[in-house]
């Protein structure tokens, strides 16, 4: 059972992106949920995804060809993040970490010689990366980052510490965001650069099958060569990066609420109680009926602004809007979705738990629901909430 597209949005997408999307939901439901059970909970990310993502063109889709993009549209992201996230949203953030925090930056802030060094390996899955911007003591203000960079011979010798960082544990490269004496630049970290190390963050009881780390920076010498000389706008850069991978979570969070939705909707049908099926009594009804409203209003929000992003038309204020609005609502139905399965709905036979515990995650990373509420109070008052 799949949501029913009760506003006819389907009319609204061309052909590629309808194949696209159709060939990423063959792929979730072949080869990703049939993993999810036992990865979840032995706390993996299946490293086959790596490959299998690439092989399909979903690492870097909207990058030009010669990067080894697709160019493809804002709205097919959109959809490829919604359908991989339907999967799991450890999947959907790989897949947005590198395209969005790694190739994106390396395409705008890089020079041209880094990207043709990088983005097509990393386009083709050779080359994973991460970022760097959250730290220990610097989450929602990434101004307070201590980690440095000081100019010396050749480069630049960086210091500090990122925390919570998807990917870490197994990436090539980093993209690290640190304090020079001309502003906040970004720097890609190799692998093989002495002193720099990714151990990995255990202990997690949400997005436990997607990878998470530390990076630590100890006297890491970084050539000048892996500056990326666009960068030097300060938090802007950062920033705009985060924006376009909040654009593709607002999409995702609403794949996980379709597929807590079409569980639950089944359930609800077959499973009969008191002599009826549970779908059949006043109280459920009402709670499916609030749930499709979400779903679909949120598909709306989001396909409008995938084609304003398309037309250069899109702020970071629409994303905060979308990004807000979509994990907000996405894990008040994977609630509702658990409350409505009862004791089956703490079980991973039946997905909606897993759901639940990694829209914990999305809810508050790229930004918590409380600053993207600022953010959006700032622009209807002209007033600065933040500090």
């Amino acid at each position: 059972m799949n949501v029913e597209d009760f506003l006819l949005l389907e009319t609204q997408l061309t052909d590629e992106e309808r194949l696209i999307r159709d060939t990423v939901q063959k792929y979730v439901t072949k080869e990703v949920l049939p993993l999810m059970e036992s990865s979840y909970e032995a706390g993996e990310f299946p490293r086959q995804f790596i490959k299998q993502t690439a092989e399909l063109g979903l690492l870097g889709l909207t990058l030009p060809s010669e990067y080894g993009g697709a160019e493809a549209s804002s709205v097919s992201y959109g959809l490829v993040c919604r359908e991989l996230e339907r999967g799991d949203s450890g999947l959907r953030s790989f897949v947005s970490v590198q395209s969005s925090l790694c190739m994106y930056p390396i395409f705008r802030f890089g020079s041209e010689e880094q990207r043709q060094k990088y983005l097509p390996k990393m386009a083709a899955g050779e080359l994973i990366g991460c970022f760097g911007l959250t730290e220990p003591d610097a989450g929602s203000d990434p101004s307070s980052m201590r980690t440095t960079a000081k100019k010396v011979d050749g480069g630049y010798r960086l210091n500090g510490a990122k925390m919570w960082i998807t990917n870490a544990p197994f990436a090539d490269l980093a993209i690290v965001w640190a304090k020079t004496e001309d502003g906040i630049r970004g720097f890609i970290v190799e692998r093989d650069f002495d002193g720099f190390s990714t151990p990995e963050i255990k202990h997690k009881l949400s997005l436990r099958a997607s990878c998470t780390g530390e990076i630590v920076l100890e006297d890491v010498f970084v050539p000048d060569a892996n500056l990326l000389p666009g960068s030097e706008r300060g938090l802007s850069a950062p920033l705009s990066c985060l924006t376009q991978a909040r654009f593709g979570i607002a999409w995702g969070a609403m794949g996980a609420a379709e597929a807590c939705f079409d569980i639950a909707t089944e359930y609800l049908i077959n499973r009969k109680q008191f002599n009826k099926p549970l779908a059949g009594f006043q109280l459920v009804q009402a709670e499916l009926a609030e749930m499709f409203s979400e779903i679909t209003k949120a598909h709306c929000l989001n396909l409008q602004l995938g084609r304003l992003k398309d037309q250069d038309k899109a702020t970071h204020v629409m994303v905060s809007m979308a990004k807000r609005n979509g994990c907000h609502h996405a894990l008040d139905i994977a609630r509702r979705c658990r409350n409505l399965l009862g004791g089956n709905g703490i079980s991973l036979e039946y997905h909606v738990i897993r759901h639940m515990t990694n829209l914990e995650s999305v809810f508050t990373y790229e930004g918590t629901h409380n600053v993207h509420t600022l953010t959006l109070g700032r622009h209807i008052t002209g007033l600065n909430a933040f500090a």
